[in-house]
């Protein structure tokens, strides 16, 4: 307990450097999230966060830790004792996912299973962070409900249902259903990092408005339907899960589901969000086609058409699923480019 009564519980954040990580560990330190987003239990606990990364780790403010190695991740649980860990840290670029199949599969699976079996041992809450491409996207069957049939499109969506599988199993081996929660959630964006727009498949599109102003011809799809979420909203509906389990009773706990949604409900192609970038900016986007055509079917990676996310299974447990309006954070956001 601290010295004004509120529960202090230990919070890990795995991929801490990434896009979702840094705000994840954000959300749980209290830093960004808006009054009137915070339930009244956030408002009551105070948490000691912590975070690993590996390539972008300092070893100070996010710990090195190498996933795929079991000791390594024995010695930070020990040494941490989290009561939840959020496990961020994945290959999620469908294009970098085929590239490297097996690096991935150790990654998104292995080291999925690696965490669950740890955590699960320790009776530890995990939150795997999924995604929206576990499901066909196959026109007609969105939205999905958490128990829909699974069926990736892709390479990246096999890993990441597998690692769910992952989870599940642990778990259940280790008669701790109640501790083992999938969390899925669709394309996001957010703050990068130093400009690295790169980390997010919404943010990059801003490189292509501007490609679009050098008399450079670029085509775009308008063909697939996107649901972009913030990461300051995932974060915070993280903590609250996370909070929401914990002081819940084991025998309760018990009927809680194992799987979550989370995602916005705005709607856009990826050309309808270069055209609203375009619109904040006050610059053309004659130079940019939109592509109706779908997938190429030569192309190795394939893409869903709508895996548009129920957040059915959140609400039910009175979870706040309110999220950030996509045109008003990036006219803030973009503010600086206009000037």
């Amino acid at each position: 307990m601290t010295s004004n009564n509120k529960p202090t519980k230990t919070a890990l954040i795995t991929g801490a450097t990434g896009l979702l990580g840094r705000q994840v560990v954000k959300a749980f330190q209290g830093l960004s999230v808006p009054t009137e987003l915070s339930t009244k239990a956030s408002q009551e606990w105070t948490w000691d966060v912590n975070g690993t990364g590996f390539s972008r780790a300092d070893g100070v403010n996010v710990l090195k830790v190498d996933l795929e190695k079991e000791e390594e991740v024995e010695r930070v649980l020990g040494e941490v004792n989290p009561q939840v860990l959020v496990h961020c840290a994945a290959n999620r670029f469908p294009d970098k996912v085929d590239a490297d199949p097996e690096g991935t599969r150790l990654l998104n699976v292995e080291a999925t299973r690696t965490l669950a079996k740890a955590c699960a041992s320790r009776g530890i809450l995990l939150i795997y962070i999924s995604t929206d491409y576990v499901f066909s996207g196959k026109p007609g069957e969105a939205p999905y409900q958490a128990d829909a049939p699974t069926c990736p499109t892709n390479l990246y969506g096999v890993t990441k249902l597998d690692g769910e599988k992952a989870v599940m199993e642990e778990f259940s081996k280790a008669g701790k259903e109640g501790l083992g929660v999938v969390m899925r959630v669709p394309v996001l964006y957010g703050k990068t990092e130093e400009g690295r727009n790169e980390e997010s498949a919404v943010n990059v599109l801003l490189g292509a408005v501007l490609k679009a102003q050098e008399g450079k011809k670029v085509k775009m799809d308008h063909w697939a339907l996107r649901f972009p979420t913030n990461t300051e909203d995932v974060g915070r509906v993280c903590k609250d899960v996370a909070i929401k389990y914990l002081s819940t009773s084991e025998t309760e706990r018990a009927s809680l589901p194992r799987i979550l949604q989370m995602s916005s409900e705005e709607q856009y192609t990826k050309y309808e969000m270069c055209k609203l970038f375009a619109e904040i900016l006050g610059v053309s986007l004659d130079n940019m086609e939109a592509n109706t055509e779908g997938n190429d079917p030569n192309a190795s990676v394939q893409r869903p058409y709508d895996c548009h996310l129920s957040t059915k299974a959140l609400k039910d447990i009175g979870i706040d699923v309110s999220t950030q309006d996509f045109v008003s954070w990036w006219r803030r956001e973009l503010r600086a480019f206009r000037h």
